[in-house]
């Protein structure tokens, strides 16, 4: 990673709370974007039935949760490799399928700049270079924004080169993944996560989904374990509740809708159109803003200084009515005494 970059991980609570002598109930950290609605109803007692098993080693793969899954995303269980979450996944095929050529659709999640850290930029998706490892993200992290689905179905499919595309935040959204091209596309993967749409991050769940040749070779020298017990009862538990998801996707849609509308109405924000959990909006004082917001127990992004990004920016995970309503009387409050 360059020199003087910020882009750190957001999901600090605990730390940030110990640091202040604050109860971590008594924050609203909305630097990471995890579902609001938390976990399923049935994960709680999946991970309370899992306890006896702790105190034996779990399958060294997690083949249950794999072959969930592959029914889930409708694949197959051999084109799956499992994880200890997304961000384990990066930097285990950073260093066990390495490409002599990279390049990173900027701006992008802050551990690919840390595992890919020779990587060339590429600004725009018609910016990609033929040649070499292609990174991208559907939606991006930390814009938000998505392309169009059959331009991008398209361009996997006019080319074999090495293409990597993360979905981390693929359920919020209205777009069709592209883990099904798996079948038909060499040098594709698709890395998956659990934490964000699940809301398990303390638990550490993600999925690399792609051609059986490539995982069988990564499998070959995967470390065992990977996933414990508990990780995957709440996995497959979180599975099982298709109303609970379907809930969730309806509340992000209602409220990203009610939170745009109203974010365009503060002067000093400029938010970008965003089709995930989350927005980014382009500040003046960006730092000020956060402390601000911190001094008041909620924790915002501070994005300024991302490759890609064209100035000062926070991003903040979108939440319940009520959050949001809190959230947007802060804004109102910082930049009408700040003006």
């Amino acid at each position: 990673m360059k020199e003087g970059m910020t882009t750190l991980h957001g999901g600090n609570l605990f730390e940030i709370c110990r640091q202040r002598g604050w109860d971590w109930h008594d924050v609203l950290d909305l630097s990471a974007s995890i579902n609001p609605l938390g976990l399923a109803p049935g994960v709680r007692p999946a991970i309370e039935s899992a306890l006896d098993r702790i105190a034996h080693y779990p399958e060294r793969s997690a083949p249950l949760l794999a072959n969930r899954l592959a029914e889930h995303w409708q694949v197959e269980p051999q084109q799956i490799v499992l994880g200890n979450g997304a961000t384990e996944l990066i930097h285990f095929l950073a260093r066990t399928w390495p490409q002599q050529i990279v390049t990173l659709l900027i701006p992008a999640f802050s551990e690919y700049h840390r595992a890919y850290p020779y990587a060339a930029p590429a600004s725009s998706f018609d910016n990609l270079p033929a040649d070499g490892l292609a990174v991208l993200a559907q939606p991006n992290n930390p814009t938000g924004e998505t392309m169009a689905f059959e331009r991008l179905r398209e361009w996997l499919l006019a080319s074999d080169r090495p293409v990597l595309i993360d979905e981390s935040f693929i359920e919020f959204t209205d777009s069709p993944s592209v883990v099904q091209l798996v079948r038909r596309r060499k040098n594709l993967l698709v890395l998956r996560s659990m934490t964000k749409f699940y809301a398990l991050p303390g638990l550490r769940v993600g999925a690399l989904v792609g051609d059986p040749a490539i995982l069988d070779r990564l499998r070959a020298i995967r470390e065992p374990w990977q996933v414990n017990a508990l990780a995957e009862a709440a996995a497959l538990a979180a599975l099982e509740d298709s109303s609970h998801a379907e809930r969730s996707r309806n509340l992000i849609t209602r409220e990203r809708a009610w939170l745009w509308e109203r974010l365009w109405t503060i002067p000093g924000l400029r938010p970008v159109q965003s089709s995930a959990n989350f927005f980014l909006v382009y500040v003046e004082r960006a730092g000020d803003l956060c402390r601000w917001f911190l001094d008041r127990k909620v924790i915002l992004r501070d994005c300024t200084g991302w490759p890609g990004l064209s100035g000062e920016a926070v991003r903040f995970a979108i939440r319940t009515r009520e959050e949001n309503q809190r959230v947007i009387a802060m804004f109102q409050e910082f930049f009408g005494d700040r003006r």
